[in-house]
């Protein structure tokens, strides 16, 4: 299965679980879905797992939870997910957003924990895949990672050195991004727009000090 299609039902069924996540200003609502993709002809894709934002305890991330569930439900630690999810079993993962490469939390990333279902260990490059290893062998997503919270994000460079395959499908980019960003605060790049503003807030711009020689120049002449 590599058709745009068939990654969009998947997308889309990440960002489903996207709208489950609570609207936060620290972090962004995304959706996750792990399936078994097996590469001989005529098998069936299987969702293994899901997981989107705030899902378990803690400031988890959707790709964070999906991981988590799927070893929990097989009673082993995530860095020993390749050993169920073999090779041909060609688990992808589908994440509305990239996955983040870094934390300012100081938690381990997403990506770095999709690389410990490879058995490897996160943080270190290591050559492209021959394909002898099971684990996440593939990430595809609808959206990139916003500058917001660290800046220009590294998530594909380092999937690259993993030898972790990764593919951006495109179509679903806005609603993504409108979801992942619900919750933060408001950009106005152009000045207050005095339509947008409450009572409260007009009463409080009506009561800011102006500047004088503008006075002046409203007033009216004689």
């Amino acid at each position: 299965m590599s058709s745009t299609k068939d990654h969009l039902y998947y997308l889309r069924q990440a960002l489903e679980l996207a709208r489950e996540s609570p609207p936060r200003p620290t972090n962004f609502r995304v959706g996750a879905v792990i399936i078994s993709n097996p590469l001989s002809e005529g098998a069936s894709p299987t969702i293994l797992a899901t997981g989107y934002t705030l899902e378990l305890p803690g400031n988890t991330h959707a790709e964070q939870c999906a991981i988590a569930k799927l070893a929990i439900e097989h009673g082993i630690s995530e860095t020993q997910l390749h050993t169920i999810l073999p090779q041909e079993m060609n688990a992808t993962l589908y994440s509305t957003l990239e996955p983040c490469g870094r934390r300012l939390s100081g938690n381990l990333s997403c990506v770095h924990r999709i690389i410990a279902t490879r058995n490897k260990t996160p943080g270190i490059s290591r050559p492209k895949d021959t394909g002898s290893e099971g684990g996440i062998r593939k990430v595809i997503f609808g959206a990139k990672e916003p500058s917001t919270f660290v800046g220009e994000s590294e998530s594909c460079r380092m999937m690259d050195e993993a030898g972790i395959e990764w593919e951006y499908v495109e179509g679903l980019q806005d609603k993504i991004l409108q979801v992942a960003k619900e919750g933060h605060p408001a950009v106005h790049t152009s000045g207050t727009n005095v339509d947008d503003m409450d009572d409260a807030e007009r009463r409080r711009q009506e009561q800011i000090p102006r500047n004088s020689k503008k006075r002046m120049m409203e007033v009216p002449p004689p």
